[in-house]
């Protein structure tokens, strides 16, 4: 038995009562009556066999399969208008727009490597959004993002559908305010006891570090864990605590003299990942950037 057609207006209708957050404000924006609205929402869902939405508080909230069904939707209208991009050319005489993820972890200046190589390729506008590793992967299976910047490939259960390249290696370094400068002298046995601001568990840098001072039997005083890098080299400046990060994170700061190096942590690296989901449509500038970024040491 043929599977019923799919029917785009109620799924543009469906998908528009999603992203205006009731049908009221979706009656409004569609220039369609509510209770038409309402009866064609009805339709769709009957047609799906799943109800798509739930009443709480007075408030259209999506139900578990709502949200699978607007995950298709926002997919399905993107690749309608690359479609028309590609056939009509436009991709040619217009900026291209790129979508770039970015854990907080990742130094700004690796982001900003990115930017620059895009703009090098064609004319394009770099849209960058950063945030934890969970929402910004499951941005990029639902092709609301065209890279990500990682600093650790995608997990085995939530890399498929993904593709992940390594694009540089950099020696970790423990920076300090200028009062940290002594600890220099006995690096690395100076830095048992000192207050540390560290990376966030979750993150493999913090693993790979903690492993180092086991090694060599350095016990610190963790004072802070700090998930954003920008906020990490603040609070070092500031004088609280020693940090574990690479050149390219900490170059403006060393520049200026408000940190300064105490050593390197041998064997510790830390590891920048661009990753991609697969796309029948691909980003030509994504596409580029996926195969020729490379990272160098500074």
């Amino acid at each position: 038995m043929d599977k019923p057609w799919l029917n785009y207006h109620h799924l543009y209708y469906f998908r528009t009562i999603a992203m205006e957050g009731g049908i009221a404000k979706a009656a409004k924006k569609l220039r369609l009556g509510q209770p038409t609205l309402s009866t064609q929402l009805k339709q769709f869902e009957d047609q799906l066999g799943h109800v798509l939405f739930e009443r709480r508080k007075k408030r259209l909230h999506l139900t578990e399969a709502g949200r699978m069904a607007l995950d298709y939707a926002n997919e399905i209208f993107r690749l309608g208008d690359e479609m028309q991009d590609a056939l009509s050319d436009r991709r040619s005489v217009e900026r291209i727009e790129v979508q770039i993820g970015s854990l907080d972890s990742v130094p700004k200046l690796i982001t900003l490597r990115m930017m620059e190589q895009a703009q090098t390729l064609r004319n394009s506008v770099a849209s960058i959004v950063e945030g934890r590793d969970d929402f910004l992967l499951r941005e990029l299976k639902a092709h609301r993002l065209d890279l990500m910047l990682s600093n650790h490939p995608p997990p085995v259960g939530e890399s498929q559908g993904l593709h992940a390249r390594l694009v540089g290696r950099f020696p970790v370094l423990i920076c300090g305010s200028k009062p940290f400068l002594k600890l220099a002298k006995q690096f690395p046995a100076s830095l048992a006891g000192q207050p540390f601001v560290m990376p966030t568990v979750h993150s493999r840098l913090r693993g790979e570090v903690e492993q180092f001072f086991r090694h060599h039997h350095i016990q610190v005083d963790v004072i802070a864990e700090v998930q954003d890098t920008s906020l990490q080299k603040l609070v070092a400046a500031s004088g609280a605590g020693l940090i574990p990060i690479t050149q390219q994170g900490v170059e403006e700061m060393l520049e200026a003299k408000d940190l300064f190096v105490l050593g390197e942590l041998e064997g510790v690296m830390e590891e920048i990942w661009l990753i991609a989901g697969e796309r029948r449509i691909q980003n030509p500038i994504a596409a580029h950037l996926m195969k020729s970024f490379q990272l160098h040491p500074a």
